[in-house]
């Protein structure tokens, strides 16, 4: 059994153009989109509230009902402020969370996208670590495509598969 151990592999550096790229993660139409869907439903809420079909008290499902209203504007919230920045240390997100990935751990990237429909279908960089933790990061602008189909490109070749 040989035991040597391997040579420590170089890590992957990226570059982005103008040394940092910044962008909104969701289109406008995108956002708007959103914004109908959760306005519509609290305008729903509403109207089934005055009316009274909604019972009185929170066993009735009134609870439930502003617990997902809650959840839904938070969301909402998110995607409107949302940005995603690429910087020479590595991908970052302004998100429900915040999010960043580090390019010297990166094992593999995927653009999804959904031609034409990018106004509808939020374009995304699917990125997985070299010890398998992956995430998810949104982009709307020209500019951060172009990034992280350059990121793809340049990974692609480094980790030579």
């Amino acid at each position: 059994m040989n035991i040597t151990p391997q040579p420590l592999m170089e890590p992957f550096r990226f570059a982005p153009k103008d040394g940092e790229v910044n962008g909104a993660a969701f289109s406008p139409t995108f956002r708007a989109f959103a914004t109908l869907i959760v306005g519509g439903c609290t305008l729903w809420f509403y109207q089934l509230w005055s009316r009274g079909a909604l019972g009185s008290g929170v066993s009735n499902g009134t609870g439930w009902f502003i617990a997902g209203l809650l959840l839904m504007a938070w969301t909402w919230w998110s995607i409107m402020v949302s940005r995603t920045r690429i910087t020479p240390s590595g991908l970052h997100q302004r998100w429900v969370w915040d999010k960043s990935m580090a390019f010297d751990d990166l094992a593999y990237v995927r653009l999804i996208r959904v031609p034409g429909l990018s106004w509808l279908i939020a374009p995304r960089l699917y990125v997985r670590t070299l010890a398998g933790k992956f995430t998810v990061f949104y982009g709307a602008t020209p500019q951060l495509m172009a990034e992280f189909e350059r990121i793809g490109a340049e990974l692609k070749a480094f980790r030579q598969f």
